[in-house]
């Protein structure tokens, strides 16, 4: 008697997840399901989904973390039910499987054609995405800066004030340790006031906001601490709402908001300094003008404020989904290297504070609205918007969560030629007293 064995039918999961694991040299992490409805992997993994052969296409073309992204914010591949527990198990793999691309003979080369060919991968480069920046001009030049802040912040003034809370703070808040259920509007009212205080702000005190984005810091230390300040932002959407602010609360007298680049401010001899996390957007090569730029601005006994993202000494800068989609042309360094920027400038570096964990909290609490909000937010910026707002949310808190990414606060004085900081003990113990109830 002759037994005839029904043959093993392969479909498209398991052949492309043959492929990836020839790319990344080691088994997936994830579970695949592929656009004919096959699928492969562990059964309690995330599950990736490949609606089309189109997503393998971009990935071929552009291998790595870009080409994932393209297929995401298009909708050609998917993560089913929680985002970041996929990405997390992602990450997870890499660093504990040390997983990542072999170097491929010609042999494997053409191995992985032959794959992506019956897959129906082949073909030519897809389009980029049109949420996907596309600047010109030389790097970090003042055309090129503003298209490039504009890309992000002018997206719409109406889907931040959606997104954030009644502060349109677009930086990290401070979460009170004795206040652990503050809201996100408090946590960014107490994160003002530090700033304030630490920069020793008092009635008629000149303060220089540069990259006041939506205006929080200014016209908070205008109302509060009744500061004279100036607001600078490169993003006329961002000026436009500051300067009708500035008419409704009547603070005129305290606010002048100007539209224009850093490296044109011509003013000198403030009191205090702002740059809340604008610095990341300065450039490598650039920011040790940037630091001295800063010097000059204030003066002696004058304080400046840094609030600034980090990158670990391993970790990328800010990585190819970020750099092409959020903040194109930014640059992020450990922690250290900045302080050594600063100081070089002639500024004294009094205090930093690393806000990492705050930062956790509050993009899980854009990353909150956001999803509430989902259709609120595809009407005003549409599904592939939406998306890459997802995703770089989701993977923003993860990279702060597990320290790949920091932020900080480092508060700097210009000293006298003989030393005085004009900073006193007195005044920052000082600092912390009764913040949540700012």
């Amino acid at each position: 008697m002759t037994t005839t064995r029904t043959p093993v039918r392969t479909g498209a999961a398991q052949r492309l997840a043959a492929l990836a694991e020839d790319a990344l040299g080691g088994p997936l992490p994830v579970r695949l399901r592929a656009w004919d409805g096959s699928e492969t992997g562990p059964v309690d993994a995330p599950v990736v989904v490949v609606r089309s052969p189109r997503a393998l296409r971009r990935l071929l073309w552009q291998p790595g973390e870009l080409g994932l992204a393209q297929a995401y914010v298009t909708g050609e591949l998917d993560v089913e039910g929680d985002l970041a527990q996929g990405l997390r198990a992602l990450w997870t793999a890499a660093r504990e499987r040390g997983l990542h691309p072999p170097r491929l003979s010609p042999a494997d080369r053409a191995r992985i054609i032959g794959k992506g060919l019956r897959l129906g991968a082949l073909g030519p480069r897809p389009p980029a995405p049109a949420t996907q920046a596309r600047l010109r001009g030389g790097l970090h030049s003042k055309a090129r800066d503003r298209a490039a802040i504009s890309h992000h912040y002018d997206l719409s003034n109406d889907f931040y004030r959606l997104l954030l809370d009644d502060t349109m703070a677009y930086s990290c808040g401070y979460w009170p340790e004795a206040d652990s259920e503050a809201d996100p509007a408090g946590a960014q009212r107490a994160k003002l006031e530090l700033v304030c205080r630490k920069l020793g702000l008092v009635p008629g005190g000149r303060l220089l906001d540069i990259g006041c984005g939506w205006g929080s810091l200014s016209l908070y230390a205008a109302e509060v601490h009744k500061a004279q300040v100036t607001a600078v932002t490169l993003a006329r959407e961002q000026a436009a709402y500051v300067r009708e602010q500035v008419r409704e609360r009547r603070l005129g007298h305290r606010v002048e908001v100007v539209c224009q680049d850093y490296r044109d401010i011509t003013g000198s001899a403030y009191d205090a300094v702002a740059a809340i996390e604008m610095g990341e957007h300065v450039g490598d090569d650039e920011y040790p003008a940037f630091a001295a730029t800063l010097h000059r601005l204030v003066r002696p006994r004058g304080r400046v404020l840094v609030q600034q993202m980090s990158r670990g000494a391993r970790a990328p800068g800010g990585g190819a989904f970020i750099e092409a989609y959020i903040a194109p042309d930014m640059h992020m360094r450990p922690i250290g290297e900045t302080v050594g920027l600063l100081e070089t400038a002639g500024l004294e570096v009094r205090s930093v504070e690393s806000l990492r964990e705050h930062y956790v909290r509050t993009i899980d609490a854009w990353h909150r609205t956001l999803e509430e909000r989902r259709q609120d937010v595809v009407r005003l910026v549409g599904e592939e918007t939406a998306r890459v707002w997802r995703l770089y949310l989701v993977g923003g808190s993860l990279a702060f969560r597990e320290r790949r990414m920091g932020v900080d606060q480092i508060l700097c004085v210009r000293p006298t030629i003989d030393g005085d900081s004009g900073l006193t003990a007195a005044e920052t113990a000082g600092w912390y007293r009764n913040l949540g109830s700012a």
